[in-house]
């Protein structure tokens, strides 16, 4: 790795870490410039086991030799500047080690992740970086094989997402769904039954669900406003909800996601 002191806050290379907190700067720096950033040692560190690769890292000289290590023979600039440096650039004190701006990996297409999965999530629409987080960090303590993302959900590698997860953001398999047209084909193909969390008439309990599923099962959840739309519903093989009581009616969509996978774990 090559040391780069920062001598000035204007330099082309640091960029990528220009005012972290504008979402709006994010949007664009991130998806369309192909980078997201990993912030915190371990995060990097799952990110470099997953085989990404950096851009540069940004950190103050106190945690060099712990990326010296991290990095190994990785070709990288690591710019390195005081705390108050470090703030003044990306708007928040930075106490989590490092960030790396990071090269994203090209999506998996969705019939090649679906090939080998028994049991995946659908995140439909979820906006709230946080709960996107929450609901990957679910999905790799609980055992479910992969994750798909409807083309509006909020970006799993965006900065909080990945914070909130654990970095297992970096270990699950995931990707990007096509429309529900065009979705239903491509599960039902790959031989899964489509199971939406609703509040339905028609909705079965999650016991009963769990006790006959059939091997292969995509989890859907949606937003805790609106819930699902009617095309994830209409498209759905079943619609099934998990039982309340105390008048409460639903459960933050990352904890409905972990009780749905803690239940669909009593089939072997």
């Amino acid at each position: 790795m090559r040391i780069a002191p920062i001598t000035s806050l204007d330099e082309p290379a640091l960029a990528d870490y220009a005012r972290l907190t504008d979402v709006a700067l994010r949007r664009v720096t991130e998806p369309e410039g192909g980078l997201y950033i990993a912030e915190s040692l371990t995060v990097i560190e799952r990110a470099l086991r997953a085989g990404h690769e950096p851009r540069s890292v940004l950190t103050s000289e106190r945690w060099l030799p712990e990326l010296e290590a991290l990095l190994g023979d990785h070709d990288v600039t690591v710019h390195v500047g005081s705390a108050g440096v470090l703030e003044e650039l990306t708007g928040f004190h930075l106490h989590r080690g490092a960030l790396a701006s990071m090269h994203r990996p090209p999506l998996t297409p969705v019939a090649e992740l679906l090939r080998d999965a028994r049991r995946v999530v659908i995140v439909e629409d979820v906006v709230d970086h946080t709960n996107v987080g929450a609901i990957f960090r679910s999905v790799a303590g609980l055992g479910a094989d992969a994750v798909l993302v409807t083309p509006r959900c909020a970006d799993p590698l965006y900065r909080r997402s990945v914070r909130v997860s654990m970095g297992t953001v970096l270990q699950v398999p995931w990707t990007r769904l096509p429309e529900w047209n065009d979705a239903v084909p491509l599960l039902h193909a790959a031989g899964f039954t489509i199971a939406a969390l609703a509040l339905a008439d028609n909705a079965v309990g999650l016991r009963e669900f769990a006790a006959t599923s059939p091997e292969r099962v995509a989890v859907v959840v949606g937003t805790e406003g609106d819930g699902l739309s009617r095309a994830a519903l209409a498209a759905a093989d079943a619609v099934v909800t998990i039982p309340m009581a105390h008048g409460v009616d639903s459960l933050n969509v990352a904890a409905a996601t972990a009780v749905a996978l803690y239940a669909l774990q009593a089939r072997p």
